[in-house]
């Protein structure tokens, strides 16, 4: 028997709220996807964090719509990606965590929790140095909104429902399309996009050294180590059963053309520093630099969707690092739990959101080395964890014949798994030592 056939077999059908009349059965796929919906488009639009923020609008103020068509050719890996998390957290019931400590043992188990906890927790207070930027533009001090974002993201976890977290963050996750709504005010043409979107080109200066490594950072910001947690968990958490991956699939394939959509529309606000020929220093300063330009709305818009940003990234990072530590050590840990039933998983996330917090707060901190230390430990963590997801989804013993990995499935993710580790050695190379790959005149 496989620990695919300890799990129930999937009869369980999504049941529609009460004084919900479903009279179709159009009607009732409809509200079974819609019941599902959440963590695919929270792990997906979560990652088009503050970090993701300033790489896109970087990307836009100093090489205008030319990296466009790599958001396009990303879009499969992000799918593809998260969709191997989703099938592995339906057919287990566990986290990802719990498998590595289950089918690799305990030593590459604590080198898995320990790398994410580590770099989650760095991440996160880049997060925080994002809200404290963005609301120090706005005229509000830090002392005030980084506490403030601070206990608001702890009551956010502590209400004892994971649909009502998951409903909250969703709304969040959605508000991100006002991205697409300054990207419009923005003038950008729509020719310019769809043909720098679907005809791959290089900038008038080519590949220097300094394009290379941003292209690396735009790869690196698709996918990071925290998601193939924090979905695996979710997916757990929220109890989909073998019958859901349909849906599971098809929430995770909308959060994936959602966050590129997004991240488009960040590239398209960064252009319009480019085409007025503005330098691009950060996202705070930029919205500054355009608010004459388009008009102050969208000056008030960015600062803001930053902080949204910030906040959805804190929370989804935050919660994979409570899971995936509470899972290991085999504690109460699902957001459906009161505080007094799950103390050690609450406690997780309350201590890494107000260490982070703290930590930004510090006179002169050195914000800078932190986020440099974060681009190194994640692009050198993010191909071991893929190559962990791939080793656990072609676990026929584990997963049964139904849920292992196809040849095809394998051919495409070995092909992602080989880039991304060929990219994060580049990445770590050069900020390891600048001078590695000296800049061309």
């Amino acid at each position: 028997m496989t620990d695919l056939d300890t799990r129930t077999t999937g009869t369980e059908q999504a049941v529609p709220p009460k004084g919900i009349a479903v009279r179709t059965r159009w009607q009732q796929s409809l509200l079974t996807h819609l019941l599902i919906l959440g963590p695919g488009l929270i792990v997906m639009e979560a990652d088009n964090d503050a970090g993701a923020v300033s790489t896109y609008t970087q990307a836009g103020g100093q090489y205008g719509l030319h990296l466009l068509w790599l958001l396009l050719l990303l879009l499969p890996v992000c799918y593809f990606i998260q969709e191997m998390v989703a099938r592995l957290g339906i057919a287990t019931g566990q986290g990802h965590a719990a498998m590595i400590y289950k089918r690799f043992g305990k030593w590459w188990g604590r080198f898995s929790l320990f790398d994410l906890l580590l770099v989650n927790f760095l991440t996160l207070v880049t997060e925080f140095a994002a809200i404290s930027l963005a609301t120090t533009k706005m005229g509000i001090s830090p002392w005030l909104s980084v506490p403030f974002s601070a206990v608001a993201l702890i009551a956010l976890v502590l209400t004892g429902s994971y649909l009502r977290w998951e409903r909250i963050t969703i709304g969040l996750c959605l508000l991100d399309f006002f991205w697409v709504l300054m990207a419009a005010a923005s003038h950008t043409g729509v020719g310019a996009v769809l043909h720098n979107a679907l005809i791959p080109n290089a900038p008038p200066k080519g590949w220097t050294p300094d394009l290379v490594m941003l292209v690396v950072a735009i790869v690196g910001t698709t996918i990071a180590p925290w998601q193939l947690f924090f979905q695996q968990s979710a997916v757990a958490d929220k109890r989909l059963r073998f019958k859901d991956l349909t849906s599971a699939r098809l929430d995770t394939f909308i959060g994936s053309c959602f966050t590129i959509l997004v991240a488009g529309a960040m590239m398209c606000v960064g252009n319009v520093l480019y085409t007025r020929h503005v330098d691009y220093s950060d996202p705070a300063q930029m919205a500054v630099d355009i608010g004459p330009i388009v008009g102050y709305w969208v000056r008030t818009g960015v600062l803001l969707f930053m902080i949204n940003a910030a906040v959805l990234g804190t929370t989804a990072i935050s919660l994979a690092s409570a899971w995936a530590y509470a899972e290991v050590r085999e504690w109460p840990h699902s957001l459906q739990m009161p505080f007094r039933q799950a103390r050690g998983f609450y406690l997780v996330y309350i201590v890494c959101t107000l260490l982070a917090a703290a930590i930004v707060l510090i006179p002169r901190a050195p914000l800078q080395l932190i986020i440099i230390g974060v681009q190194v430990l994640a692009g050198l963590m993010l191909p071991s964890a893929i190559i962990f997801l791939q080793l656990l989804l072609n676990d026929r013993q584990l997963l049964g014949d139904w849920f292992i990995n196809r040849r095809w499935n394998n051919v495409v993710n070995w092909t992602i798994v080989i880039v991304l580790f060929t990219l994060s050695l580049v990445l770590a190379a050069q900020v390891l030592a600048p001078g590695l790959f000296p800049k061309t005149a």
